[in-house]
C-alpha cells in the first residue's frame, strides 16, 4: 500500500515500512497544512492516515485513527484491513522510505552494521542507512504478533 502519515501518526512509519508499505511521513517532508497533505495524497495516490476527523473527511482515501498509542494505532490499522505482516525481505528504508538494495556479501559495511558475509544486509539508495533483521526486527515482529493475536499464547487468546 501507498500510505501518507500526518504528523500525529509518525510513530507508525517504521512499522509500516517493515511490513512492505510505501509510507511517507508528512514530518519528513515538512508538511503540516491540511491542503498540502491532501494534495500529496492525491498526487501520489496515497491513503492518508490521520487522527484529525476533519482532515480524514476531506481526503479521498483515508483511515481515521483514534488512539495516540502506537500499538493501539497498529491494532486499528489491522482492524481496517491493513496487512501488518513483516516483509520477508525489506524494500523500504525505515528512516526515509527510500528503496533498499541488498549489500553484496563481498562488500564492506559500516561499523554499526553486521558483516554482510554473515548476515543479510540492505542499504538505502537515498540515505545510505544499512538495515538487517536483528533484535529490532524481532521486537517489531513480537509487537505485531501480539496485535493480531497470533503469538500462540493460549492465555491471551492468541
Amino acid at each position: 500500500m501507498r500510505l501518507l502519515l500526518d504528523v500525529m501518526c509518525g510513530g507508525l512509519d517504521a512499522y509500516l515500512r517493515m511490513c512492505d508499505h510505501d509510507t511517507v511521513y508528512a514530518g519528513d517532508r515538512g508538511l503540516e497544512a491540511d491542503d498540502a497533505l491532501l494534495a500529496l495524497a492525491r498526487d501520489e495516490d496515497r491513503t492518508l492516515l490521520t487522527r484529525d476527523v476533519a482532515l480524514a473527511a476531506r481526503a479521498a482515501d483515508s483511515i481515521l485513527l483514534e488512539s495516540r498509542d502506537v500499538e493501539e494505532q497498529l491494532a486499528e490499522l489491522a482492524d481496517a484491513g491493513i496487512d501488518l505482516t513483516l516483509a520477508d525481505e525489506p524494500r523500504f528504508c525505515g528512516r526515509c522510505n527510500g528503496r533498499l538494495e541488498r549489500v553484496d556479501s563481498t562488500a564492506s559495511t559500516p561499523e554499526y552494521a553486521p558483516d554482510s558475509t554473515e548476515t543479510d544486509v540492505w542499504r538505502c539508495r537515498d540515505c545510505d542507512q544499512h538495515f538487517w533483521q536483528g533484535s529490532h526486527w524481532d521486537r517489531v515482529e513480537r509487537t505485531l504478533s501480539e496485535i493480531d493475536g497470533s503469538d500462540g499464547n493460549p492465555d491471551d487468546g492468541g
